[in-house]
């Protein structure tokens, strides 16, 4: 015993007799545990390694244990001579039992007892557990006999899970040494295939719960895919084999070549130092990472920014390399353990021993359903069929076995620059790429051997990467390969309700390899010195030269790279209706092809960014810009459109009232809800400020807008609106969208005064992206109007404050466009001057972009006092649009 175990017990021996025994005993342990978490914590920032860290917490929770058990049991109920049925003892399991914690990791506990419970072994386990919840203790606890226990281990493959961790902490030694012979012999003359069968199961489970895609950014580190639990599952495996062995390293170290026991070693590592620092920043058990404190796990980590990338992006790149890692571990150690046949698989075929099929390609087999290899040998032989593989696996609708995976992986020395310009290698990578069965599919598992970024330098750098924003739901590799899927899926009309035009434009392409080079390679610029537009088509120069693409279709390529986010900012933040809107975007698309080619390119870009990303209303805009290009391409005369046509009923009624207001719900599958609420009036000076006003005060979340005013002073304004719930506004309760509908009549009517709404409540969430703002006026985007686009960290209210602002400087809006890009919103105003001219003073022009710019500036502190880390947004490259001019240089010039 240590001599502070010592001391403890002297100072728990001391409190026998005094009045309160047990609140005093918590009060002793719990000044006794902190301190010595305190110590811990301190070793882990100063760089102490994540598993020896969670040893110590473990460590501490023994110490705490010993000393309470040995007071329970010696001092306030001994029991000098025990009956063979008070013999009791206590077990740590699980995680716990494998001497790991995190700072608020849940105790779990076993209480063993011979046969059933007796008054003795009732109150020292009993004492024991109020003191631990006394502490604020999470505890998972059991009270069970040898045999209860070992009958529920041979039918509940959780319990048995849990005991294969089972280590003593206290009690009687005999006692818990027969139990784990007796356990250890069960699983030993057990077959192995149910208990990895159901790992498996359960493994698929939770990955289906916590997020099937491995490169969410948000990602639960604890029982997301690549996370600890599917670590800590090859762990389970190993044991199951082996109970005998220390932390089932016999079985790893034979399962596992030395290269990927390493890997498996530093993964385990990194993910437990992450864990360390994320339950101390949140300050309790939090397993998920999410925004508002990942810049503070960076910093406590010690990552530093690099150039133009920030230090919480190279951290979450560095997670999710790790997490590719766990991944490849997984598929390394099933491959072996197939190959043994101890793993119980579903498929009925692959349970009949020795079921081959020849493909007709040497060295390929079907094995048991799926693609395989009859060694690595193969690979050596011919480099090419590293690509070739997956040309097979997509040509035969196969998945690739674990056994050729692995192969894959530990043949990557091969992909030389040779490999790289070989035609052959070229030709499998486009037939995967462009005529691919199922090229998501193909390309997410080459992608995650390690494969695709070796033969593809480019497309290397982005694996991981992330952009420190709300906007982006997946890593940019992740978010590229779920593009080219949805054109695929574009292509087979599987999406032609949600995107009619694209399905029809699809095959009237002409180039379909060169589309889809440029979907894969549109943002490996991203985080680059020259920007992402600039130096992702430099980079997609050098890559199609290398893969030997004919110089014509390389200029398509580079051009859809460089261009790919033109029709989305055009038709978002533009008039579309404005023929000078309409003529700048055709002269930067310049042909029908590469219209054709961008319309579809961009709807599976904004598609893929994440769910509820792409809506109607985006959709629609981009239909009417496409519409109008084409048929000026076709030489048609260019006309005004008229955007109230198509809401004549209500423009007559408001003729006739003053002011008529519709509102109808938008809803279709994945795409985002709202509601869309239309308002027609009269125009005077601060009409949408104050239709803005009254949005936000009745907490209406306005996702995009449109403003458009007739030659006879009519406007017209369409919101597209939720609630805090990102639900269509009104759906829940119907009675608040009708009131919402009365006070947007009454303010068009100008019968109600508006108050400016209130600065709303701080988000957590929100509070971690540091927002620059930018304010852009362009004279020269509009023929009859000056346009301001302002961007900035986005809150409640915001455009309410923008749009009065201008109306405070005598400004009329004649038409609004309104995006949000997660935590960052990018609004569009056209306005004039009170005569319906442009703005040319430029002591206007400044003083109206430093007001703007101090609406952007304001937002609410950090919530309930808390801490949080900001870090830069990404932000997302609409900046690099060519039409516009900053009339003062934005902040990050200054």
């Amino acid at each position: 015993m240590t001599k502070v175990g010592e001391t403890l017990d002297a100072q728990l021996d001391a409190l026998v007799g005094a009045s309160g025994v047990r609140p005093a005993v918590s009060a002793l342990l719990k000044t006794h545990y902190d301190a010595a978490r305190d110590k811990i914590a301190a070793k882990l920032t100063n760089g102490l390694p994540g598993v020896e860290v969670a040893r110590l917490y473990a460590a501490a929770a023994d110490e705490l244990l010993i000393a309470l058990w040995r007071f329970t049991t010696e001092t306030l109920y001994p029991s000098h001579n025990p009956t063979e049925a008070e013999k009791l003892s206590l077990i740590a399991v699980g995680g716990y039992g494998r001497g790991v914690l995190a700072p608020f990791s849940d105790l779990d506990l076993v209480f063993l007892r011979p046969w059933k419970t007796t008054a003795r072994t009732e109150t020292v386990a009993e004492f024991v557990l109020y003191v631990l919840w006394d502490l604020g203790l999470k505890v998972g606890s059991s009270a069970r006999s040898v045999d209860e226990a070992l009958s529920l281990a041979r039918s509940d493959m959780t319990i048995r899970t849990a005991l294969l961790e089972a280590r003593p902490l206290a009690g009687d030694a005999a006692l818990t040494e027969d139990f784990l012979w007796r356990f250890r012999g069960m699983v030993t003359n057990a077959d192995p295939r149910p208990f990895i069968a159901a790992k498996m199961e359960e493994r698929d489970g939770r990955h289906s719960k916590a997020g099937a895609v491995r490169y969410r950014v948000e990602p639960n580190i604890k029982d997301g895919k690549g996370g600890l639990r599917d670590l800590n599952t090859l762990f389970w495996i190993a044991r199951s084999l082996a109970p005998e062995s220390p932390l089932g390293a016999k079985v790893l170290d034979d399962l596992l070549t030395p290269r990927e026991r390493r890997t498996f070693e530093e993964a385990f590592d990194f993910l437990w130092r992450v864990r360390a620092h994320l339950h101390l920043a949140a300050g309790r058990a939090e397993e998920k990472l999410t925004f508002d404190l990942q810049p503070e796990v960076a910093r406590r980590m010690g990552w530093r920014g690099r150039g133009d990338e920030p230090a919480v992006e190279r951290f979450m790149r560095r997670y999710f390399l790790v997490a590719r890692d766990v991944g490849a571990l997984t598929r390394a150690m099933s491959a072996t353990l197939e190959a043994r046949q101890q793993k119980k698989t579903l498929s009925l075929s692959r349970l009949i021993p020795g079921r081959k099929k020849n493909l007709g390609v040497p060295g390929f087999i079907e094995e048991g359903g799926r693609l395989s290899v009859t060694g690595p040998e193969v690979f050596a032989e011919d480099p090419v069929k590293l690509l070739t593989l997956f040309v097979t696996a997509d040509q035969h609708d196969l998945d690739v076995h674990p056994h050729a995976f692995s192969a894959v992986t530990r043949s990557l020395a091969l992909v030389t620059p040779k490999l790289r310009r070989d035609p052959r290698a070229t030709a499998a990578f486009l037939h995967i790429l462009a005529h691919g069965q199922r090229p998501y599919r193909v390309l997410t598992i080459m992608n995650e051997a390690g494969l695709l970024g070796r033969f593809l330098p480019e497309w290397g750098r982005i694996v991981g990467q992330t952009q420190f924003n709300m906007y982006h739901a997946y890593t940019v590799d992740e978010h590229t390969l779920q593009a080219i899927g949805i054109i695929n899926d574009i292509q087979r009309g599987k999406l032609k309700d949600d995107h009619p035009l694209a399905t029809e434009v699809v095959h009237l392409i002409a180039d379909f390899e060169a589309l889809m080079l440029a979907m894969l390679l549109h943002d490996v610029g991203k985080g680059g010195e020259r920007g992402q537009l600039e130096d992702g088509a430099i980079s997609a120069r050098r890559a199609c030269e290398r893969l030997g693409v004919d110089p014509r279709r390389i200029e398509i390529v580079v051009w859809l790279v460089r261009n790919h986010l033109a029709l989305s900012d055009y038709a978002q933040k533009r008039d579309v209706s404005d023929p000078a809107t309409v003529r700048a975007f055709a002269e930067i698309v310049g042909d029908p092809e590469r219209l054709r080619m961008l319309l579809v390119l961009t709807v599976a870009d904004i598609r893929a960014v994440g769910p509820g990303v792409w809506n109607s209303w985006k959709g629609q805009l981009m239909r009417s810009l496409y519409s109008a290009v084409e048929a000026l391409f076709r030489g048609e005369a260019l006309q005004a459109t008229d955007p109230l046509a198509e809401h004549a009923d209500l423009v007559a009624r408001a003729h006739a009232g003053g002011a008529a207001v519709e509102a109808r719900t938008c809803a279709a599958g994945e795409i985002e809800q709202t509601t869309e609420i239309a308002l027609a009036a009269r125009d005077r000076p601060g009409l949408f400020a104050d239709l803005a006003a009254v949005l936000a005060a009745a907490g209406a979340d306005v996702t995009g807008a449109r403003v458009a005013t007739a030659e006879d002073g009519t406007v017209l304004d369409v919101f597209q609106v939720q609630d805090g719930a990102d639900q269509p506004y009104g759906q829940a309760e119907p009675r608040r969208l009708t009131s919402l509908i009365a006070a947007l009549e009454a303010a068009a009517k100008g019968e109600t005064p508006i108050a400016p709404p209130a600065m709303p409540k701080p988000s957590p969430r929100r509070a971690a992206f540091d927002v620059r703002p930018v304010v852009m006026i362009d004279n020269a985007a509009s023929a009859d109007a000056t346009v301001i686009e302002v961007s900035g960290a986005d809150r409640p209210g915001l455009l309410a404050e923008l749009s009065r602002t201008l109306s405070d400087h005598d400004l009329s809006i004649r038409s609004a466009h309104v995006a949000g890009f997660g935590e960052r919103a990018v609004d569009s105003f056209y306005v004039t001057d009170r005569k319906g001219r442009k703005l040319k003073s430029d002591g206007l022009l400044d003083e109206v972009h430093a007001a703007l710019e101090t609406v952007l500036d304001r937002a609410p502190a950090a919530p309930d006092g808390r801490r949080i880390t900001a870090a830069r947004a990404s932000a997302r490259d609409v900046s690099e649009l060519r039409l516009r001019k900053p009339v003062s240089p934005p902040p990050e010039a200054r």
